[in-house]
């Protein structure tokens, strides 16, 4: 629901009828200037201060830079056809705020109204007042219907040409949307605005606007709390998306039905897209860009595992609100187990909200008896010599062991290791496992070899031993650490002993996402890379 832009034109409205009435109220004024125009220069003057007043967001400003075009147009007595004003308008948007363009609000607000002046909804409501002042007398109730009909036939052209839109931003869309804008911004704009803006002048009426709001919170919450309220698709790419726009344009333009039946096939491909997936027998690491911590997104063929969820960043903020949430929804990936390597907080901080999200998926991890997660998802200890089978791919558990909760009081030491292995690759999942840690393996004779190492402790001096790594022998090594960490990860030693293997180190701050796929093993696919623009950062 985004209805700022609406708020800022209906005060404009009002602001030049009472503009334009006092005007009139004066014989000199209107010899000097005629009242409409004085109305339309005031109008959109005080709704520029109404927009400042009320914080000067992106979406206001837009609103007002369309507000001060379409005015001035019509100062200037000129009359363009529609796509005109509308290209101005855009042109002008973007010539103030060329991040613009970078925002979904700017799409889905150019693209809604450029909609209702295609589908020409407005032309249509006001023939039909015409048609129906001719007729004999209409009445109030007659009038109302007809105004509640043009609207919701508005939000209805909004909503359906706005679906591949919204789909390829935000990869969902809301199936109540429709119900819940129908009452939500004739409530907020002729209630809960016009009460909160007397209570400048009448304090109490605060508290009526207060109730008004609270009202309209329980309806949303009630459709939003029903089970299809949103429908999540796989994030389509750009050329699906804007297909998909035009297939929805073309339904809800005023066409012949055999032209706007067209449009459906053109939505196919962003409603079906799917992400593409590892073949059989085949496996993929995505180590998800999540600062300092662990979160490694591992898929087959039609399993999937997340290692590790991120830090917590703050008491309503983590990892897997962040980043991991969002990246599964645009994957349309349904976990089956969550590994958390052990209890802290850069490992477990976004498991929370990865649980909550994917109920049906197990826990598995070291975590203590009385950790919070235990109360949403009973954990199962991660126990050397667990194994499974996913689509010809091998997961295997080698640290630690039932001895190590009783006798081993530092968590780190006590992280869970996974190895995964299709028989020809493998990839080896280290958490924070230490030197003393890894010395064990090696006693322990478990296969270490790997093509793809996630590094232990995100680099710290503390892991990656020399013997270790002449164990390994990793080609490519995984290291997730944020970008000038205040713990120095990872540590220049430990770089140096990569370096004299010849082992290819891929770090968090240069990287960004990193995608490695068993079915090209020397590759390694960066999302800073790939998605390079030039007002980002360059990491030394």
């Amino acid at each position: 629901m985004s209805i700022s832009g609406l708020h800022i034109t209906m005060f404009a409205w009002l602001a030049a009828l009472l503009v334009g009435w006092l005007w009139r109220r004066s014989g000199a004024l209107c010899l000097w200037l005629p009242a409409p125009s004085a109305a339309l220069v005031g109008g959109v003057l005080l709704a520029a201060a109404y927009a400042l007043f009320s914080g000067w967001g992106v979406p206001s400003q837009r609103t007002v830079l369309m507000l001060a075009t379409v005015g001035l147009l019509r100062l200037s007595g000129k009359r363009w056809p529609w796509p005109l004003v509308w290209l101005l308008a855009c042109a002008l948007v973007v010539a103030v705020d060329p991040w613009a363009l970078l925002q979904a609000g700017f799409w889905l607000s150019f693209v809604a109204v450029g909609v209702l002046f295609a589908t020409d909804s407005g032309v249509a409501s006001g023939n039909a007042a015409i048609e129906l002042s001719t007729d004999a007398a209409p009445s109030r109730a007659a009038r109302a219907m007809a105004s509640v009909g043009a609207m919701f036939h508005e939000q209805w052209v909004i909503t359906l040409a706005l679906t591949p839109l919204t789909l390829l931003l935000f990869g969902q869309v809301s199936l109540v949307g429709l119900a819940a804008n129908a009452l939500a911004i004739p409530w907020v704009t002729l209630v809960v605005t016009p009460l909160a803006m007397a209570g400048v002048l009448v304090a109490p009426l605060w508290d009526l606007a207060a109730l008004a709001l609270t009202a309209l919170n329980g309806y949303l919450q009630l459709l939003a709390g029903l089970p299809f309220a949103t429908l999540v698709l796989a994030q389509a790419p750009l050329w699906a998306g804007a297909v998909g726009v035009l297939g929805g344009l073309l339904l809800a333009l005023q066409l012949p039905w055999n032209l706007r039946l067209l449009g459906l096939p053109l939505m196919l491909p962003v409603l079906l897209w799917q992400a593409p997936r590892p073949a059989e027998g085949q496996f993929e690491l995505l180590a998800a860009d999540i600062g300092q911590g662990n979160a490694v997104l591992v898929r087959t063929a039609s399993h999937a595992l997340m290692y590790d969820s991120g830090p917590r960043f703050g008491r309503d903020n983590d990892a897997g609100q962040r980043v991991l949430v969002p990246l599964l929804r645009a994957l349309d990936v349904r976990l089956d187990k969550v590994v958390i390597s052990h209890r802290d907080s850069d490992h477990s901080g976004g498991a929370l909200a990865l649980l909550l999200m994917q109920p049906q998926a197990e826990l598995l991890s070291s975590i203590e008896e009385g950790h919070e997660l235990q109360a949403v998802r009973p954990a199962r200890r991660c126990l050397a010599g667990q194994r499974w089978r996913w689509d010809g791919v091998d997961f295997e558990v080698l640290h630690p062991s039932a001895e190590d909760y009783v006798l081993v009081k530092k968590t780190n030491a006590v992280s869970c290791v996974l190895r995964i292995s299709n028989g020809l690759r493998s990839a080896l999942l280290m958490g924070d496992l230490e030197q003393a840690q890894e010395v064990r393996l090696l006693a322990e004779g478990v296969p270490l070899k790997a093509d793809v190492l996630l590094v232990g402790h995100h680099g710290s001096k503390n892991a990656s031993s020399a013997v270790f790594l002449d164990a390994v022998q990793p080609p490519i090594a995984l290291v997730q650490a944020g970008y000038r960490n205040r713990y120095g990860h990872p540590a220049e030693s430990v770089l140096a002993r990569y370096a004299e293997r010849h082992i290819r180190v891929i770090d968090s701050p240069h990287c960004g996402a990193a995608t490695w796929q068993s079915a090209q093993p020397d590759e390694v696919k960066c999302q800073r890379a790939e998605g390079l623009r030039y007002w980002q950062h360059r990491v030394p």
